[in-house]
């Protein structure tokens, strides 16, 4: 853990460990031992650090590992952070092929953006079995009471939408949503906003998928 550019970070941008644990929803002393290297950073922590931080996910995710940003000249032996999940490790174990964790997804107007790749793994539900282009996404926040924050949602690629059941709807701005599917209505898709509860409308031009979330991981 590079504690001391998480510190700096923090305040430069006029921010403390206090904050930070308010964002994350983490008591100070987790947040203090996490800083310390004495707690590993969970996936979903690195994604709201970074968007707390105004710093890419990648960055976070290197200085978490202890790892010098790209350029740097190591001094001393290189550190290797151990990725959370572990495809090999994985694969061995269930002998499936895992799925792609996308990213984590916060209820808002305009959705939030996915990862270009994915940032870990999970095993691959019994339900996906077979299915090409199964993926995972976390909760961030907003989704309750339905979903948890830091809940893994599974999503199949290919299903249609179900009226009442939940999708996540990718937008052509490379945005995401999570939302109740109600229907399409002419040229609009309807949505139903759990928290706070509103409906929603997406022009259809706006959507480039739409798809169904077949479960989920409480334990994320």
């Amino acid at each position: 853990m590079d504690t001391a550019w998480f510190l700096s970070t923090l305040e430069r941008a006029g921010l403390s460990q206090a904050d930070l644990a308010r964002h994350l929803r983490l008591a100070p002393s987790a947040v203090s031992r996490m800083l310390k290297g004495e707690r590993q950073m969970k996936l979903l922590e690195a994604a709201q650090t970074a968007a707390f931080l105004g710093v890419s996910q990648d960055e976070v995710l290197r200085r978490a590992a202890g790892e010098a940003p790209p350029g740097t000249v190591p001094q001393g032996p290189r550190r290797r952070g151990r990725p959370p999940l572990a495809v090999t490790q994985l694969r061995n174990q269930t002998g499936l092929e895992p799925i792609p964790i996308r990213g984590a997804a916060r209820v808002g107007s305009d959705g939030m953006l996915l990862e270009e790749g994915p940032i870990g793994y999970t095993p691959r539900p019994s339900n996906l079995n077979g299915v090409r282009g199964a993926y995972a996404i976390y909760v961030a926040d907003g989704m309750e009471p339905r979903y948890e924050p830091g809940w893994l949602l599974h999503v199949h690629p290919f299903k249609p939408p179900i009226r009442g059941r939940d999708v996540v709807v990718h937008k052509k701005d490379k945005s995401a949503l999570i939302r109740q599917f109600v229907g399409w209505d002419g040229d609009s898709l309807v949505l139903r906003q759990l928290n706070p509860a509103r409906e929603v409308k997406i022009p259809r031009g706006d959507v480039a998928d739409c798809h169904l979330i077949v479960g989920t991981d409480q334990e994320g």
